[in-house]
């Protein structure tokens, strides 16, 4: 552990030191499943520090070596990681198939892409690491499940009382499995390589052995369903990978329902690409040249300075240039500290994202008094700052290589920007009737004032509401 005590002692360099020290104490005394595939949510949650403090310190703890992050996309049914990877780049596909639930799903960044963080083997060696050598329990637990799913306790118990009968299976290998099949609805799978057979098991018993086989692939065929009758079954298992599989039969009943319904938040790819630590450290080589991902709701505020050009013709180059630096950097501690990233400046603009309008409304307020103490005993050398804010979907792309943003909504934000005036803050419709947001504008006494505006490019009138 010497050298995972030196990787520490330079996380605390540019990590929380309190959140560093929870992170150690995780790292040295936790079991080892609580180290595959880390939540940072929850853990942040259970120690009871910040969340952005926590999600930041992974992020350099990953860049130090200390942890592996991954990007997995879920199945928002039951929760499966249906694909796995240590860069975003790998989520190239128009749909992802889930066989255990019979459905497929696009890789939406703020629903089904989550983002973990498991402990590097250089620094401990965890069960994880081998997930071939897993038990079957343990493997879904760690392997199977992404972070959203609240495995209980009671989980061995619970799995007594789910599945009817389970084997190990070697690469290449078959087993006959012989039970007594009840009269519910049974789910073969297979949580290796998601082989997947729906049993309906109804009408009169039988004594008669029924027969059936499942191969065991990488094809990902679609899952069909058999009908059978409660009573004697011989299930013949092939498995014709080069990995150990681990098939079992799950009984949809109630108890794995309930299982299943145990969400918990995690950290979504969203969140991390409007984070600011998170675009410091990875956001130049994030996302291929030619993908497209989708992001059903993302919040973008724009600014910019009024009356630049007349400020460095009134107080000269030099003290115009220092204004306009201390303004950006006010301009970017507030954003970072509300959850939200910089994606870039345009001359005095600036384009910065968030996870929800609320953060960006709260940036915003910030914002406008900051620039007000900015402003205090400057001769009257005032900076006058134009805020506009939006909220919608959008497409994470690479532009002039740079992780950026794309769609209508980034256009409306900006032509919203593009309307206030001195010192205002505009917000459209989606933004101000935000439940947090709403709740932000009333405990600080502020009133929206709507008002009907047509902007450049948009056919229809937009509601757009004026913060005073």
């Amino acid at each position: 552990m010497s050298e995972a005590r030196n990787l520490f002692s330079v996380l605390r360099q540019s990590a929380d030191p309190d959140t560093t020290n929870a992170i150690e104490k995780l790292v040295e005394d936790a079991p080892d499943r609580a180290l595959c595939r880390v939540n940072v949510l929850d853990f942040a949650a259970k120690t009871g520090l910040d969340e952005e403090r926590v999600i930041a310190a992974f992020l350099h703890a990953a860049r130090l070596g200390i942890f592996e992050l991954a990007w997995n996309v879920l199945c928002p049914g039951c929760g499966g990681v249906l694909d796995s990877s240590t860069t975003l780049k790998s989520v190239d596909k128009d749909e992802y198939a889930c066989a255990w639930c019979a459905a497929g799903y696009t890789p939406v960044l703020d629903e089904i892409v989550e983002v973990t963080f498991t402990v590097n083997r250089r620094v401990r060696r965890i069960a994880a690491h081998d997930p071939g050598e897993l038990p079957f329990n343990e493997y879904f637990r760690q392997v199977f499940w992404g972070s959203g799913i609240d495995v209980p306790d009671n989980f061995e118990d619970l799995i007594q009382d789910i599945v009817l009968e389970s084997v190990e299976l070697p690469p290449g290998e078959k087993a006959l499995l012989s039970l007594q099949l009840p009269a519910e609805f049974v789910i073969v799978l297979d949580p290796v390589t998601h082989a997947t057979r729906f049993l309906d098991v109804k009408g009169e018993p039988t004594r008669e052995r029924q027969n059936l086989t499942l191969v065991l692939d990488k094809l990902r065929a679609p899952t069909e369903t058999v009908e059978l009758r409660p009573g004697p079954l011989r299930l013949s298992l092939e498995n014709h990978t080069d990995a150990r599989a681990l098939p079992g039969l799950w009984v949809a009943n109630n108890k794995l329902h309930e299982l299943l319904a145990r969400r918990r938040p995690f950290l979504t790819a969203k969140r991390l690409l409007t984070n600011q630590v998170f675009r410091d450290i990875y956001g130049t080589d994030t996302i291929d040249v030619d993908q497209r991902l989708k992001i059903t709701s993302l919040t973008f505020l724009f600014t910019d300075l009024r009356g630049s050009t007349e400020l460095y013709d009134r107080v000269g180059d030099l003290a115009a240039f220092d204004l306009v630096r201390a303004h950006f950097q006010v301009l970017n501690e507030i954003v970072a500290a509300e959850a939200g990233a910089v994606v870039k400046t345009i001359g005095d603009a600036v384009m910065a994202t968030f996870p929800t309008p609320d953060r960006a409304l709260a940036a915003a307020l910030r914002m406008r008094e900051a620039m007000h103490r900015l402003n205090d005993g400057r001769n009257g050398h005032e900076l006058l700052l134009k805020i506009g804010i939006h909220e919608g979907p959008c497409l994470a792309v690479v532009l002039n290589d740079r992780q950026d943003y794309f769609g209508t909504t980034v256009n409306i934000a900006s032509r919203v920007q593009g309307l206030a005036d001195a010192r205002s803050i505009l917000a459209t419709g989606p933004v101000v009737a935000h439940p947090q947001a709403s709740s932000l504008l009333a405990t600080s006494g502020l009133s929206p004032v709507p008002q009907r505006r047509a902007l450049r490019g948009i056919a229809e009138e937009l509601a757009v509401y004026e913060i005073p």
